[in-house]
């Protein structure tokens, strides 16, 4: 098949039968995906947890085949053969990985090159690779599944940036609805006449083109694409933010174009010198930056929010069902991790429920939190003593976990540092403590030590050595010991249920 795929009636024969055929589905075997952008190539392979997949291996190459595309009408002849390469060593990675099938998918280049079939074609016959070239509506909608495996309740408008287009889709009620395509792509700008007023007034022709198919009632707008990381990676460097994590980094309209300003005021040399940008990336940074300006202005919303999930997650995404779609992302992720890394997998839940009257009527957003810690409490046991406290910090706030915000993080870090620490005075993660104000602070701290004194009450099941009652007249918090908790009662379960105690401003009160 030499043609485009198109969104039409959704076809569905490059995703195949569903890889998760039962809705109690939680493992994920190895699924392998090739993005074949304008700009770069990648491949990914997933594992683990099927809502909350781990990245088992991910690698890109920056071919290039759609640099000068718009001039010419063909693929970059270096880019093709760039291309190519690293196709026959994902092919060859696959294999050995034992990745089958391998799904690849074209964009933009591809499907727009007068030599695009000829590449698709050779891909196929000398690689054995079935190469599926989509159109800008499918591009679209994979884009927008992709955040949608990472955002689950996400509302707003996705845009995605690739080499030599653009993409927006439309998010509401968990369902992808109007999409839109164009060629503001930085590789298509390049070639734009007239200078910087007659690129600034081609971007805002099509911006206006894309506001009146998509329209502009969107308060949050997804950025997906690498050209929009660079930039959100840009704008953390500007604003001095203390965390490098991108995925669900969050900027204003206000911070857009301050740090547009100051890309502009600064040679691309310089600020990829700042962050470690590569070279091929950081070329088109300038113009897509222009791009995001002009989005920022005609789209006004009130809050941006990058995605690292894209077109290869929501290529993941078409396999699940409807009830597999439902679940919670983080608290997948986590369980999957205790599964695999805690010393007795299943026990998070019983230090949930043991732990549950103290958090009773909490918002359901941190109640999950709450769920997670409990699962991920046990999970760096492995690690030295003395670096515990940090590596579970570090863990959970770089994590490639999704549906959780950075303040979350590292509320949910801190939680987990306070289970193995009884102070953060003087730890090397406090720059991230500010991302978290007052109450939080305490809240994660509460929970910490509640974690401590549950993990070593009882290794079994804390559960059947005694119950917690929050007594708010008494300002008090009464531990009410089994036959079986008065023997586990001791010296130091006395000195973690004290510390809890002090944590949450009430009176230990210890029943036999």
């Amino acid at each position: 098949m030499n043609g485009v795929l198109t969104a039409t009636g959704k076809t569905i024969e490059p995703w195949g039968e569903s890889l998760f055929t039962d809705d109690s589905a939680r493992a994920l075997s190895r699924v392998g995906v090739v993005d074949v952008g304008s700009n770069s190539i990648r491949l990914v392979v997933f594992e683990g947890a099927a809502r909350s997949p781990a990245y088992f291996y991910n690698e890109k190459v920056m071919a290039g085949l759609g640099q000068d595309m718009a001039a010419t009408g063909r693929l970059n002849p270096q880019g093709v053969e760039r291309g190519f390469e690293a196709l026959k060593r994902f092919a060859a990675l696959a294999d050995g990985m034992g990745v089958k099938p391998l799904t690849c998918v074209a964009t933009a280049a591809v499907r727009d090159a007068e030599d695009g079939p000829a590449f698709q074609q050779r891909v196929e016959d000398e690689l054995g690779l079935k190469l599926w070239v989509i159109d800008g509506q499918e591009e679209a909608r994979l884009s927008a599944q992709g955040v949608l495996l990472g955002w689950p309740d996400a509302s707003g408008l996705v845009c995605d940036i690739g080499g030599n287009s653009m993409e927006l889709a439309v998010l509401k009620d968990g369902k992808v609805g109007k999409r839109a395509t164009s060629q503001l792509g930085p590789f298509r700008l390049q070639q734009v006449k007239g200078g910087k007023d007659g690129l600034r007034d081609y971007i805002k022709t099509v911006m206006d083109e894309l506001a009146a198919e998509v329209g502009t009632d969107h308060d949050r707008i997804y950025l997906v694409g690498g050209s929009w990381r660079a930039i959100a990676r840009l704008d953390m460097e500007r604003t001095g933010y203390p965390m490098t994590v991108l995925h669900e980094y969050r900027m204003d309209p206000e911070t857009v174009n301050d740090t547009v300003d100051w890309i502009g005021n600064n040679t691309t040399d310089h600020l990829r010198k700042l962050v470690g940008i590569g070279s091929a990336r950081m070329e088109l940074v300038p113009l897509a930056s222009q791009v995001l300006r002009e989005l920022v202005a005609t789209f006004k919303p009130k809050e941006l929010a990058v995605s690292s999930y894209g077109i290869r997650e929501g290529l993941l995404y078409e396999h699940m069902s409807k009830a597999l779609r439902r679940r919670d992302p983080l608290i997948e992720g986590a369980r999957f991790s205790e599964r695999q890394m805690a010393r007795m997998p299943g026990f998070g839940k019983k230090l949930y429920k043991f732990l549950q009257p103290l958090f009773d009527g909490v918002p359901k957003d941190r109640e999950r939190l709450i769920r997670a810690a409990c699962m991920l409490h046990d999970t760096t046991w492995r690690t030295h003593p003395d670096y515990r406290a940090e590596a579970c910090f570090d863990n959970v706030t770089r994590a490639n976990m999704a549906a959780l915000s950075h303040p979350e993080r590292i509320f949910l870090g801190l939680s987990l540092l306070h289970r193995y620490k009884n102070s953060r005075e003087g730890s090397p993660m406090a720059p991230l403590f500010a991302l978290l104000d007052e109450r939080a602070t305490q809240d994660a701290e509460i929970l910490g030590k509640a974690m401590r004194f549950g993990a070593m009450f009882s290794v079994k099941d804390p559960n059947s050595a005694g119950t917690l009652t929050l007594l708010p007249q008494k300002n008090a918090l009464e531990l009410k010991l089994t036959r079986v908790g008065q023997a586990l009662f001791g010296e130091v379960a006395r000195s973690r249920f004290e510390s809890l105690c002090k944590a949450m401003g009430v009176q230990p009160v210890v029943v036999s």
